[in-house]
């Protein structure tokens, strides 16, 4: 793998929170990767991912609901860190599937250029020159294998550091260098909402800086692709391209919408730690982590179960960034999606599951 092929990838794991939706007790979720989309059933999911040569790429595998697995993690808080564990372990693992596709199709196709242009050549005096791309098309070949699994964790070791950076120790310093020069902000309300806004700044700018890298847009459009194909199969309706194309590209259960709650529920929290050390207060930033996500799950929860204006208020700032997370699919998106979907229902249904629409 190039240093590019790592960039790419340490900006697609920088999305995969963002990229992912639906909760344990639903019946369908998804995520978008590298040219597809990963769907799940309850006790199931697929990875589809499209070729550069036109065909479907499809990986299906059983899963287990964290919380049948371990009944602790039914009580709140640690339901919600079950339930976003996992999907963060499938959305690593669909990630990696999808990676695999497209690094191996780049190879194949590499390999193919190389042995037309050996076959072009003819004559003795280009004897030599065939020989070199012959070696080089052996070479383009060795390289086709899938995508390592150690090349993998080594990449989500330096997206972590990268999140703990500029998603911490960024805005923390910032607020700190803003506190020296002007003694407003070192009061502790002023300190952690800076703090909280500069950090969602950055998220938002990050998003935003993404968003104009093609290959980065081509997931946002995989990813609406995914939201309308989850719409066309909650409304009872045949899930076929022409049926998902009615549906909206939002999706209220969106990662989108869920990193902003973090980030609201992140500013409420660090209001109550009463730290005024810069490395105590960076500590616990990255220490509360699980506590953070579990409590944002149960604000989700139950905003969702209440309904009403309520949900409304809460679901409202991510569908808006959602206008920018997700994009319009072309019909050829939305088939990848629907196949995942297909694909990850007949497994369910051939571990004897039986999935209604309510």
């Amino acid at each position: 793998m190039k240093i590019g092929d790592f960039c790419r990838l340490a900006v697609h794991a920088q999305m995969l929170p963002a990229m992912e939706s639906g909760q344990e007790e639903l019946l369908v979720g998804g995520q978008a990767v590298m040219e597809g989309v990963m769907m799940r059933a309850p006790h199931s999911y697929c990875v589809a991912v499209r070729r550069p040569q036109g065909g479907i790429a499809l990986h299906r595998e059983a899963l287990q609901r964290p919380s049948e697995r371990y009944p602790l993690l039914r009580r709140p808080v640690l339901r919600g860190l079950g339930t976003l564990g996992q999907a963060l372990w499938l959305g690593v693992r669909a990630l990696h599937h999808s990676a695999s596709v497209a690094l191996e199709s780049e190879a194949q196709a590499k390999t193919a250029t190389a042995k037309n242009a050996a076959e072009s050549t003819t004559g003795e005096g280009n004897s030599s020159e065939s020989e070199s791309l012959k070696d080089a098309s052996s070479k383009a070949s060795s390289k086709s294998s899938p995508m390592p699994g150690w090349m993998l964790a080594a990449n989500l070791i330096f997206s972590v550091g990268f999140f703990v950076v500029f998603y911490k120790l960024v805005p923390l310093s910032l607020t700190t260098l803003l506190g020296r020069h002007y003694p407003a902000f070192t009061g502790h309300f002023l300190f952690n909402l800076t703090d909280g806004v500069i950090r969602l700044a950055i998220f938002l700018i990050f998003l935003l800086a993404v968003s104009r890298w093609k290959e980065i847009r081509r997931v946002y459009e995989y990813h609406g692709a995914e939201h309308m194909t989850v719409f066309n199969f909650e409304s009872g309706q045949d899930v076929t391209v022409a049926n998902a194309r009615s549906f909206p590209r939002l999706h209220p259960r969106c990662g989108t919408s869920f990193l902003l709650v973090v980030m609201l529920v992140s500013l409420a929290l660090f209001l109550l730690i009463p730290f005024e050390s810069f490395w105590l207060r960076l500590a616990s930033r990255i220490v509360l982590l699980p506590l953070i996500a579990g409590l944002s799950y149960e604000v989700i929860r139950f905003s969702a179960r209440r309904g009403g204006k309520l949900w409304a208020g809460m679901v409202w700032p991510g569908l808006t960034l959602q206008r920018v997370t997700t994009q319009p699919p072309d019909d050829s998106q939305l088939e990848v999606a629907i196949r995942a979907l297909e694909e990850a229902m007949t497994l369910e249904r051939e571990q004897g599951g039986e999935l209604v629409v309510a």
